[in-house]
């Protein structure tokens, strides 16, 4: 039992408690994923919410495999 937050295990709130792990890792920055967290399922990886925000139009259109086009007369 822990002496301070009088647990087994620990309160999460309790500074005895471990650090929560994360179930992912964002493919763009290296950063855990926590259970709760929305992300992106790309194609090279799962992407955290707050890479995906960063991102510009192109960027996104490139993540999901779509290019823009050039209009050119025929």
């Amino acid at each position: 039992m822990c002496e301070i937050c009088r647990r087994t295990p620990c309160d999460s709130r309790c500074p005895n408690a471990p650090e929560p792990q994360p179930i992912l890792v964002c493919s763009e920055c290296g950063e855990g994923i926590f259970e709760g967290d929305e992300y992106f399922d790309g194609y090279s990886g799962p992407i955290c919410k707050e890479c995906m925000e960063d991102k510009t139009l192109g960027e996104i259109l490139e993540t999901l495999g779509e290019k823009m086009k050039v209009a050119e007369v025929a």
